[in-house]
């Protein structure tokens, strides 16, 4: 493991090889479903706020990792709140869910001593000094995609179709939507959404921590695609609503909420039928959001941004193309309202700043080859963290650029494929 230091940065790369099986052992389905840690694969790393320590998961133990000095210690190991939570009764109709869905089942609280931990499909709050833990929910019901309120003072989940708050201090539990169903899913994406557009989740809390923006798909007129998994001794049957071509998506709308409950005021982003909104981002004002629509075909992309209140929206950014629009990266405002904004208008997809009304300030990368990921943004010292294929479309090496199109900087050099996760700081 390396640590690179650039201007009080923080970078972790890790590089690592997958060993290929022995030439004597066969290859089984139990070895191609192993977890990734029995496939020796890294895990993730959950930075603290203050840059300078993280978290990572490895063989069922979390452990705490301090960047200066290289120390590290175990803090929990996850069984002990396995063996907490109420384990969910396992359903007879498995309940399919796309692989690209992703949450977070280990978060930091602003305080750097406490971690929000999910396990077992109940939350606890682990004490990172100390290696104990309080229990908040004891539900036969599993809590998914839990979110920590950048307040810290709630945390928004899923129970089933319907999206819930519980604040941290007395433990009171909101139900924020009541009609989910089968067919109507809140704050829960359908198969298309994470597997087409990369869309990870379905619900975003406000920066101001009093809102909640979500999704709703309708997936009634989706057909039923009749899955069974063979992989055990027994068939399992995973019946999965999934449209094949000519067949009709999931209509799709996004409403904000209260935290502490009231009713959806849902936003006006034209017509929602044959259409995908395949980013949803706060404007850091938490009075307006945004969103990125395309038709089907995604020949055409708008962002629009609503206002909360009136649910009103507006089209700040068009973008075409005869063929197909890629849809990649999240959509990132700027402390000051500025979008950071990538496309392929080139040919190639490159960095773009925008202003608050849609006018572009300046293109901050260009040449025959493209940025794959924007790893952050470092405002303080406007400068942009991104990997690219500059060096050879073989390879993703790091790069910062400032945010006036300047000073373009290399950070890594070693042949291959390098991953960032960036430091808060």
């Amino acid at each position: 493991m390396v640590r690179i230091r650039r201007d009080n940065l923080a970078l972790v790369l890790l590089g690592f090889c997958v060993p290929a099986f022995a030439a004597q052992k066969p290859v089984t389905i139990d070895a191609v479903m192993r977890t990734p840690s029995e496939r020796h694969a890294p895990r993730p790393i959950i930075w603290a706020p203050t840059g300078s320590q993280f978290i990572t998961e490895t063989s069922g133990t979390l452990t705490l990792y301090d960047v200066p000095s290289g120390a590290s210690r175990d803090i929990i190991r996850i069984k002990k709140l396995d063996d907490a939570a109420e384990h969910p009764p396992s359903p007879a109709v498995f309940d399919w869910t796309n692989r690209r869905v992703a949450q977070s089942p280990i978060q930091w609280f602003a305080d750097g001593q406490r971690l929000l931990v999910s396990a077992s499909g109940d939350l606890f709050v682990v004490n990172v000094s100390a290696g104990t833990f309080e229990q908040l929910t004891k539900t036969a019901e599993a809590e998914s995609d839990p979110k920590l309120s950048p307040d810290n003072k709630y945390v928004s989940f899923r129970r089933g179709p319907n999206l819930y708050t519980l604040e941290i201090a007395s433990k009171a539990v909101r139900q924020l939507t009541q009609d989910g169903s089968d067919t109507l899913l809140n704050a829960e994406l359908d198969w298309v959404y994470p597997e087409e557009l990369d869309l990870a989740t379905a619900h975003w809390w406000s920066p101001d921590s009093r809102f909640i923006a979500y999704m709703q798909f309708d997936i009634a007129h989706e057909p039923i695609f009749p899955q069974v998994s063979l992989l055990n001794h027994h068939g399992i049957l995973e019946p999965q609503r999934f449209p094949q071509p000519g067949d009709p998506n999931a209509d799709v709308r996004i409403g904000v909420v209260a935290a502490a409950g009231g009713e959806t005021r849902w936003m006006n982003f034209g017509e929602a039928r044959g259409n995908l909104f395949a980013r949803v981002a706060w404007l850091p004002s938490s009075r307006e959001i945004a969103v990125e629509k395309l038709p089907r075909i995604q020949n055409t992309l708008d962002l629009l941004i609503a206002n909360i209140e009136t649910g009103v929206s507006r089209v700040v950014l068009h973008e075409q193309d005869p063929e197909w629009i890629n849809v990649k990266g999240d959509l990132r405002f700027l402390r000051d309202h500025r979008l950071l904004w990538t496309s392929e208008r080139s040919g190639f997809r490159h960095l773009y700043l925008y202003n608050a009304d849609g006018t572009l300030q300046k293109q901050l990368t260009s040449g025959e080859w493209e940025v794959d990921n924007v790893a952050g943004v470092d405002e303080e010292h406007n400068r942009v963290f991104f990997t690219s294929t500059e060096a050879s479309p073989l390879e993703r090496q790091i790069y910062a650029v400032g945010l006036d199109g300047t000073q373009k900087q290399q950070l890594t050099r070693g042949e291959g494929t390098h991953s960032i996760s960036l430091s808060p700081g």
